[in-house]
């Protein structure tokens, strides 16, 4: 039978149909990572588990079984009242979709996932979303050892707020040659999670767009490219 997990804190990432009445469910537990669950009979009309299996909620998760592959059998919401709703929404699954395909699976991140919460809770009341998804990223890819630090190059000089830079991903902040280039107050605003700044929140955007297409590597982000297309129109 395996591991048996009961009442497991987690979020629903993504589910799709598997075989003819199931659905595999993508999770994020606190506890323990990324996890992948088949739901049984989950797509049958008279089965109480798919209504359970709601997106941004917290639930109390329960399966048994070992492999990448275990067997959901049971879901509980936690309570709360987080509503995202219009471009909320779409950035909700844009950080789902973050969290698919870089997070490696069974690799328990609590911080992250605090993060994860705190962000939802952000999304539901924002006006302007940038801000709140750039703290994310930067948490994210700082959880799985990816960023390097912003207030200092990657040989120990220290940034000036005047000064132009580059970045090389597992090198850090470099001084400025060819490509893309940021002020030095860009850099130091996002060490400091401060995007009050336009200019700041312009740039850490193309920076952070740059850093998460290398370390996807051939995976596009689909919510991306549909949040630039509702903004075009």
């Amino acid at each position: 039978m395996g591991e048996k997990v009961d009442n497991e804190l987690a979020y629903i990432l993504h589910a799709y149909p598997y075989r003819e009445t199931s659905l595999i469910v993508e999770a994020l537990s606190r506890e323990r990572g990324r996890v992948s669950l088949v739901a049984r009979g989950a797509r049958r009309p008279m089965s109480s588990l798919k209504s359970r299996l709601l997106a941004f909620q917290p639930l109390l998760l329960s399966w048994f079984g070992k492999g990448g592959l275990r067997t959901l059998h049971a879901s509980e919401w936690r309570g709360g009242d987080v509503r995202l709703l219009g471009q909320g929404l779409m950035c909700g699954f844009y950080l789902n979709e973050l969290l698919l395909k870089l997070l490696p699976p069974d690799d328990a991140h609590q911080a992250l996932f605090d993060r994860y919460v705190a962000t939802l809770e952000a999304l539901a009341d924002a006006v302007d979303p940038e801000p709140i998804l750039r703290r994310f990223e930067l948490d994210l890819l700082s959880e799985l050892g990816y960023a390097q630090t912003l207030d200092h190059c990657g040989d120990g000089a220290r940034i000036e707020a005047s000064g132009r830079y580059g970045y090389l991903p597992g090198e850090g902040v470099i001084a400025h040659g060819q490509g893309c280039s940021y002020s030095g107050k860009t850099l130091l605003d996002m060490a400091r999670g401060d995007f009050r700044d336009p200019r700041t929140l312009a740039e850490s955007k193309q920076l952070m767009r740059g850093l998460i297409n290398h370390y996807l590597g051939d995976k596009p982000l689909m919510t991306r490219q549909l949040l630039v297309d509702l903004q075009s129109l």
